[in-house]
């Protein structure tokens, strides 16, 4: 476990981080400025990281840690006999509760922006899908690949969502209705083969 004082200062450069990135775009950010903001020295700052796309990274892999543990607890409370469909809504309900609980942060992942966060958002829920999915694979037989089946359920929720927030369609909603949609789509059998 990491030292209290080395906890705070990445803690405070984290939250620096978030708050510079509502005001200007990923690559603007300088490491000087992301310093002051946090009230740390540039020495203490390489100290811990190489640079910002280290400290960025150390952000999602928090993310990732807190989403893991959600779909965990998810799939022991809700899914105890491993269902398909139950499987892959607590997945997807893990991704979109963190997603807007940390809504301050995602917020600033649109491509247009900021392409190297969205771009490792993207490859974060790529990799969490398809390994779900291979562990699924040990249990049925798929008509596709891992990660065909992975980009396809991204590529299709992250429009979702994005399709949701122009139409401003309210939170609650928007998750209900994706997990219908998935719910639906997983129980047609379209991914998995039929016994014959």
């Amino acid at each position: 476990m990491e030292d209290k004082r080395i906890m705070k200062t990445k803690r405070s450069l984290k939250t620096a981080m978030v708050e510079m990135l509502s005001k200007e775009d990923f690559e603007h950010i300088s490491i000087t400025e992301l310093c002051r903001r946090a009230e740390v020295s540039r020495i203490t700052f390489y100290s811990h990281y190489s640079d910002k796309y280290s400290l960025l990274d150390e952000i999602f892999d928090d993310m990732i840690k807190i989403g893991t543990e959600d779909y965990y607890r998810r799939q022991e409370e809700n899914n105890p006999s491993g269902r398909l469909a139950a499987g892959y809504v607590n997945m997807l309900d893990s991704i979109l509760e963190l997603y807007y609980d940390r809504f301050d942060f995602f917020q600033h992942t649109n491509p247009e922006k900021n392409p190297y966060l969205a771009s490792r958002l993207y490859s974060i829920i790529l990799d969490t899908v398809e390994m779900h999915t291979l562990h699924v694979k040990k249990r049925l037989r798929l008509k596709y690949s891992p990660k065909k089946i992975a980009g396809f359920v991204c590529f299709g929720m992250l429009g979702f969502v994005n399709e949701s927030h122009q139409d401003k369609t309210p939170l609650a909603q928007i998750r209900q209705e994706a997990r219908e949609l998935m719910t639906d789509l997983l129980k047609s059998g379209i991914l998995t083969e039929q016994e014959k």
